[in-house]
């Protein structure tokens, strides 16, 4: 090697701290690119917004509100417990139900039901409930969030997967099969 062809140290360094910084670009560029192309490679799985069975709705009495739980179906075994999703249960008259998310439409609180009173509660703010789930006082400005349901063979089924919120809900009405679409 010639003297003019001789790699100096200070060339050697800055070469090293190029190499390096693009390294640690490419590092840190790979999950932005991929947080920013998810929506578009992202595959829906199946069961992404399954009607999961809450049992018989015999088990549910007329007049009664009640608490029960649901797999979410999108669950991977690392979930735990935290997949069981709790929801509260109305049974109004004959097949027609409602069926609620526990959390408080204001902040997500879980609320509970007071039977006594007929409310529903949040503890977190006040936020108040009637046993419809509409708005009766507090800081929430509307109503609780429900799922779609139906009951086919004596079972009450509820639309899960994705958690009711106002964006995804349409006014309340009845479809057939005894299903109530929100």
């Amino acid at each position: 090697m010639t003297p003019a062809e001789k790699v100096s140290r200070r060339g050697l360094l800055v070469w090293l701290g190029v190499a390096l910084n693009a390294v640690v670009a490419l590092v840190l560029l790979v999950p932005i690119f991929r947080y920013l192309l998810s929506p578009m490679l992202r595959e829906r799985k199946s069961g992404y917004l399954s009607w999961i069975s809450l049992g018989p709705a015999a088990r549910f009495p007329a007049g009664q509100t009640r608490l029960a739980t649901y797999r979410n179906p999108v669950a991977r075994p690392a979930d735990g417990d935290t997949a069981d999703i709790p929801c509260w249960v109305r049974h109004v008259q004959g097949d027609q139900f409602q069926v609620f998310a526990i959390n408080c439409a204001h902040l997500g609180c879980p609320v509970r039901w007071f039977p006594q009173s007929g409310l529903f509660l949040c503890p977190c703010h006040g936020g108040v409930y009637y046993a419809d789930g509409s708005r009766a006082s507090g800081p929430p400005d509307r109503g609780l969030f429900e799922y779609r349901y139906k009951v086919e063979r004596g079972e009450l089924f509820i639309e899960a997967g994705d958690l009711p919120t106002p964006g995804g809900q349409k006014l309340a009405r009845r479809s057939s099969g005894g299903a109530r679409c929100a």
